[in-house]
């Protein structure tokens, strides 16, 4: 069964992968496109039944969901970026940081539980990996990102705390 379901995978592919390939070229750039035409025949793969006869305006289908994908994830990433150009230099302030709260609370932790944090966070490396750049065991540096995130979340929770402290104490001076 699961042969058969790959056999037919690589008809779909060599029938219409040249097809998908130009399609994709014509929206995103040649590396995004091969990845494109990869994904389209993974989906192709996993929902086999679903394609109907004639499969191409499917498989064209699947590459312009996966292309608005592609280009959704590059725009959040693209905003995420910009919002935090200033701090990828190490330059780790509140003023920086104003107006994200996240961001004020990174500011306030040290440079090691800033560093546990992002590796894991911003970097989406695996612990292990982490742990290499890092240059410490895989249990040290769980240790490591438990207590960064710990502090993290007091620090947070003391700015809730100042934020909602703040509005209260301005009316009530301004009586």
């Amino acid at each position: 069964m699961e042969q058969e379901r790959a056999d037919r995978v690589e008809q779909l592919f060599a029938a219409h992968a040249r097809a998908v390939r130009a399609y994709a070229l014509r929206r995103v750039d040649p590396a995004t496109a091969e990845d494109v035409v990869s994904d389209v025949f993974v989906v192709a793969f996993r929902q086999l039944e679903a394609i109907p006869d004639p499969p191409l305006p499917w498989l064209l289908a699947t590459a312009r969901k996966l292309i608005a994908n592609h280009y959704r994830a590059a725009s959040r990433r693209e905003r995420l970026n910009s919002e935090l150009r200033p701090l990828q230099a190490g330059v780790w302030s509140d003023a920086h940081a104003a107006g994200h709260p996240l961001l004020a609370g990174l500011a306030r932790l040290s440079e090691r539980d800033r560093e546990a944090i992002l590796l894991v966070a911003w970097e989406e490396l695996e612990p292990e990996a982490a742990a290499a750049v890092l240059g410490c065991s895989r249990a040290t540096f769980a240790v490591r990102l438990h207590r960064a995130r710990r502090r993290l979340a007091a620090v947070m929770a003391q700015q809730r705390r100042a934020e909602s402290f703040s509005p209260r104490l301005t009316e009530a001076t301004s009586d």
